[in-house]
């Protein structure tokens, strides 16, 4: 492939990596500049469908921040491309539900793994290869969560491709698979819920690629129902100051050896 060579749905060439190892990703395009500024040193590259892009300096290491857009199969689409252009190392910068009652908002979490109740993934490797973090950079997001004194939990999350399946099970007409599933992963300790962490790792898998996800729990529905306190927060700086760290362990854990 040409240096010059567009990719066709993230519109990035291997020109405009300049070289980068590294790329952040999130789901909304409107995070984007946020994680950028947040990091200082940025320039903007392109905006094409959900795919937003800036390209960004961490300790003199080029690193990619780029939207993936809701849900598996953007965000498949998403880690192909950047395979392509030489990405090897991906931390997602993501949002999720509380599912455990001690799993509140504003807190951390690390995906150690994901449950793939996806669609995406299936169509790469069978249900039954797991969807598992990269060691390396579930470390350094473990590590930089609490130096950086954040209440942090590391464990397994859930993937759904319905949002709409997970906070309203009873007008869906498979009401019975989505509901004892959801008692499933309560029991077996899940700590939170969202849309795209399962397609990420099983693809970065297949592309031999390193992947980690950071989450921000947002709400909690099993506190809501339990009558506990339960606020909100959309707050993502806690995270993305999580994902800059980490990086930062990583790109010198990499020059050491």
């Amino acid at each position: 492939m040409k240096n010059n060579d567009k990719m066709y749905h993230i519109g990035l060439t291997k020109s405009n990596l300049e070289g980068a190892k590294y790329a952040l990703l999130t789901g909304d395009p409107g995070r984007v500049p946020e994680i950028a500024q947040r990091i200082g040193r940025y320039k903007r590259l392109t905006s094409k469908r959900e795919y937003t892009s800036y390209l960004t300096l961490i300790d003199n290491e080029k690193v990619l921040v780029i939207s993936t857009g809701m849900g598996g199969p953007s965000t498949a689409i998403c880690v192909e491309e950047l395979a392509m252009l030489g990405i090897e190392y991906l931390i997602r910068i993501g949002t999720s539900g509380g599912m455990q009652l001690d799993v509140e908002a504003g807190d951390i979490v690390v995906a150690q793994a994901a449950i793939r109740q996806e669609g995406t993934s299936k169509e790469y490797v069978p249900i039954e290869f797991p969807a598992v973090a990269d060691l390396d950079i579930t470390n350094a997001l473990v590590e930089s969560a609490k130096e950086l004194k954040m209440k942090v939990h590391t464990g397994v999350v859930q993937c759904k491709d319905s949002f709409y399946g997970q906070h309203s099970p009873e007008r869906m007409p498979v009401s019975y698979e989505l509901q004892n599933k959801w008692q499933a992963w309560l029991k077996a300790g899940t700590l939170c819920s969202e849309m795209e962490t399962s397609a990420l790792y099983t693809v970065s898998s297949v592309l031999k690629l390193h992947a980690g996800a950071v989450l921000l729990v947002v709400w909690n529905q099993e506190r809501e129902n339990a009558g506990l306190d339960n606020k909100t927060n959309f707050d993502t700086s806690k995270e993305i100051d999580v994902a800059i760290l980490a990086v930062k362990k990583l790109i010198k854990n990499r020059s050491i050896y």
